[in-house]
């Protein structure tokens, strides 16, 4: 099967154009399903009313997004970013590219995703998971080609600083304010005002979302990925069950408490603050609990590999374009400079949204495989 020309246009003579060359189902898969994931937690940030949780069926959204979605999905998106750096080194490796040159090559990259990020977190959401992803790669390039004892050391060691920065403001901020960063850009009425506000909130939450959520499960994907485990899952079932079966446990038993605070529970204190941090630790288990689901839900789709199937690993496959876009459905619906319907919706509205929001993409995704394109982010990146 041809592969894509350099400049990232129609592969030649493709005779199956809804796979890549070489890649692996699992992680395709995984990132396609997870965006609908990451549609459901941005559509929620948008709501600004005083009230999002009114009906049973808000009760139950809330309850399972804190659950299995909110601090779950991204971090399942940087492992599979960690991964698929490995798998990038490992290529360029079979073409004797030399550590230099690559590192050269990672750098560019993590330099454009900050760019990108950044006009994204601007122009339309300053919780921003590109340029979180760019810085790490520029700051902690060395460690992709680590060993993996040093990665282990690092991985522990960022673990805890992770939940130092977490834990010190729960405790020192004053207890209403839970330890959270309001984003004002959210309520403005004037979208050049808001983009002014929302270029500071991208300036903060950057390099927090690296260090609360990216950076650990990144490189928990590193290591990941040189033992090939979501390449070939069927021969790492055992793992990858253990692994499912703790990590979604964990990140239930971690967020349910969380929920009922949510949900208008009275705690004393800073109970709340510290549940969290609760939530957002045990996040990085639900993500590799998220993983391994998918990636044993990958062995099966591979021997019967319907309609739907393919249209997730086409989203999976030009992940960038697709989370663009769903910015691009948000920002005109939700905000107070669009139609406003942020103001209104209650959170299973939200949810209504993103979900259409993720359909949508799985439609754009599925039109480029068949067009044999790229999805264009991906191809800015490349070129």
């Amino acid at each position: 099967m041809a592969d894509y020309d350099k400049r990232g246009g129609r592969a030649a003579e493709d005779p199956a154009p809804h796979r890549l060359r070489g890649r692996a189902l699992a992680p395709d898969l995984a990132r396609g399903f997870m965006l609908l994931f990451i549609a459901l937690v941005n559509a929620q940030f948008f709501l600004t009313g005083p009230d999002t949780v009114t009906s049973f069926a808000d009760r139950v959204v809330a309850l399972t997004q804190l659950s299995l979605v909110n601090s779950r999905a991204i971090p399942l998106f940087s492992l599979l970013f960690g991964y698929g750096l490995v798998q990038l080194l490992r290529g360029l490796e079979a073409k004797n590219e030399g550590w230099a040159r690559t590192r050269g090559l990672f750098r560019r990259r993590a330099a454009w995703m900050l760019a990108i990020g950044f006009a994204h977190g601007a122009l339309l959401l300053p919780v921003d998971i590109i340029g979180a992803y760019g810085l790490a790669l520029l700051v902690f390039v060395g460690l992709v080609r680590a060993r993996d004892a040093t990665l282990l050391w690092v991985s522990g060691a960022v673990v805890a600083a992770s939940i130092a920065f977490m834990v010190t403001p729960a405790l020192l901020l004053p207890p209403e304010t839970g330890g959270a960063i309001s984003a004002p850009s959210l309520e403005m009425r004037s979208y050049a005002l808001a983009t002014i506000a929302r270029a500071a909130e991208w300036l903060i939450y950057t390099p927090m979302t690296l260090l609360t959520i990216v950076l650990p499960p990144l490189l928990w994907g590193v290591w990941a990925a040189r033992r090939r485990i979501l390449e070939d899952p069927a021969r790492h079932r055992a793992l990858l069950t253990r692994t499912a079966v703790l990590g979604l446990g964990v990140a239930v038993a971690g967020g349910l408490p969380y929920a009922l605070v949510e949900a208008g529970a009275e705690l004393p204190g800073r109970v709340p603050a510290m549940l969290g941090v609760l939530h957002t630790v045990t996040g990085w288990a639900g993500g590799l609990g998220w993983a391994a689901l998918i990636a044993l839900v990958a062995v099966a789709a591979e021997r019967h590999r319907g309609r739907l199937t393919r249209a997730v690993e086409a989203v999976g496959q030009r992940s960038m374009t697709c989370y663009l876009t769903q910015s691009l459905v948000f920002v005109p619906l939700l905000a107070p400079y669009g139609l406003g319907l942020g103001a209104t919706l209650s959170v299973s509205g939200a949810a209504f949204v993103g979900t259409c929001t993720w359909g949508l993409t799985l439609v754009l995704a599925s039109l480029l495989r068949r067009w044999g394109y790229r999805g264009p982010a991906e191809s800015l990146v490349r070129r």
